[in-house]
């Protein structure tokens, strides 16, 4: 019995990476629960060859446009690092590097670009440029964030807290303490309810992530068994977790203007070390997507200070600095799961 178990698994296994091959990589809604959870089993594989100094590239030869209409240091240097590590070569175009939406359609572009490429990274603003691109572009595409979805962190978040508690999916909780509606915070709704997870979204209602979101999360849990939970209530979503996550209460591209209304309505959500003490989990683990406003030594938290008062935003300096910070490995782990996509999607 044993044996036919992995002879199915295996064949199972090869389906669902031949099933992968040419896909573009959108939101997670676009993925079967056992393709998604392939892609962690592989993100794992090829950490594994990192960390044991054996990896092998996959993708010897290969050209990767990468298109960023917004700023980053996490996606960017993932994506550049994950392809050399599989041999592949990028070419990163910038807001001035393309004629991308300003002389040249989107549509246009997708065309010349697979003319040249092997896959294309896209970080902008509508989700529907993106679908736009995958759907005239002849190879793969990959959202590296759009407004209404971050499928690349929720993978490398999902892949992060297997790592952290050792435990099965379905035996993880989760909360999302803060702006529940953005993109990230839409992601990990969705991704969590996929894998069967315990998920807490934690926020004043007014900051729950869309009902649209909310009801494709509820219609996966159906099938998955995930709970799924949106609460004001601290106290009550975060007791038992084994991850508190949290984001900037401001996201890229809201105007200044709306800090001051967000510090007020958020201050009661800030991951202190007393909210974590509310968990009632001495082992609870802290992520954040960052970047962190947790302390002065940015430009941007010396204005907040000036401006507010307040030397954290959304998780303190002794939360970030603990031993319940795994941001870091979190960090680390995009680069893990973006090399996973990269490899499963052009089939190596």
């Amino acid at each position: 019995m044993s044996h036919q178990l992995t002879r199915d698994s295996l064949a199972r296994a090869e389906r669902i990476a031949h099933d992968l091959v040419g896909r573009s990589f959108l939101k997670e809604q676009d993925f079967t629960v056992l393709e998604w959870s392939y892609l962690l089993d592989l993100a794992q594989r090829l950490k594994l060859e990192h960390v044991i100094g054996m990896k092998r590239a996959r993708l010897t030869g290969a050209n990767l446009a990468l298109i960023f209409e917004k700023a980053s240091t996490r996606t960017r240097c993932a994506f550049e690092v994950a392809a050399h590590h599989q041999g592949a070569h990028v070419t990163y175009l910038d807001p001035e590097g393309s004629h991308l939406g300003h002389k040249e359609s989107i549509r246009d572009t997708a065309r010349v670009l697979s003319r040249m490429y092997d896959g294309i990274e896209y970080r902008g603003f509508s989700h529907a440029d993106v679908e736009l691109l995958a759907r005239h572009a002849h190879v793969p595409v990959w959202n590296g964030l759009t407004d209404a979805w971050h499928p690349t962190q929720s993978l490398c978040d999902m892949f992060t807290m297997r790592e952290a508690t050792g435990k099965a999916d379905h035996d993880i909780a989760f909360a999302y303490v803060g702006d529940a509606r953005n993109n990230v915070a839409n992601s990990l709704l969705v991704a969590g309810a996929m894998l069967g997870m315990d998920v807490r979204m934690v926020a004043p209602p007014r900051l729950w992530n869309p009902r649209a979101v909310v009801a494709a999360a509820r219609d996966i849990a159906a099938d998955t068994g995930a709970q799924i939970t949106h609460t004001a209530d601290v106290a009550a979503g975060v007791a038992g977790v084994d991850i508190v996550y949290t984001d900037v209460w401001v996201s890229m591209g809201e105007p200044a203007s709306t800090w001051a209304e967000r510090i007020a309505l958020l201050a009661p959500y800030q991951v202190n070390l007393e909210l974590l003490a509310r968990t009632g989990n001495p082992d609870v683990k802290f992520m954040h997507c960052l970047p962190a406003l947790h302390n002065r030594e940015c430009s941007l938290g010396e204005q907040l200070y000036a401006e507010h008062g307040r030397s954290a935003l959304e998780v303190t300096e002794d939360v970030f600095e603990s031993e319940h910070s795994i941001v870091f490995d979190q960090a680390e782990n995009r680069m893990h799961t973006i090399e996973a996509v990269l490899v499963a999607t052009l089939g190596c």
